[in-house]
């Protein structure tokens, strides 16, 4: 049914929401996992175009992203990590395309008012820019 996941991670407690769901759907399915963070300070969204170092926040960010990808391997899953930099729901819809994912899998918070109206939601963003499933689950309280 899909055998590429691409699992957006935001290096909080919500992702381990979407990761117990989607563990259990990857056994199910066969699928690999495409574990994606995006980096989204001043610092990683200038990275590139200022040649900057690694910033202690992207280094804690790929030392997490590594730590899930050894977790998920060590059960068996055939999983990747991808740290990107920018703005979170344009990253996430470049890395489904460009990785050719057939399900997109992301954990949401619900509403936060103002800044929904000023940015956009990612997951809504995300859900409308692309053409596959898109799977959103409602971080939960108390992680699973």
């Amino acid at each position: 049914m899909y055998s590429r996941i691409l699992v957006a991670v935001e290096h909080s407690p919500a992702d381990r929401t979407i990761i117990h769901h989607v563990r259990q759907l990857a056994r199910l399915c066969g699928s690999e996992l495409l574990l994606v963070h995006v980096a989204d300070g001043w610092a990683a969204r200038n990275i590139e175009q200022l040649d900057l170092r690694d910033s202690e926040e992207i280094r804690d960010d790929r030392d997490y992203l590594e730590k899930l990808v050894v977790e998920l391997n060590g059960e068996g899953l055939k999983t990747a990590g991808r740290l990107a930099f920018g703005d979170p729901a344009t990253e996430l819809v470049r890395v489904a395309r460009e990785e050719r994912v057939d399900l997109v899998a992301m954990a949401t918070h619900g509403h936060r008012y103002l800044a929904d109206i000023v940015h956009g939601a990612t997951a809504d963003r995300v859900r409308h820019a692309l053409d596959i499933p898109v799977l959103m689950l409602r971080a939960a309280k108390e992680p699973a």
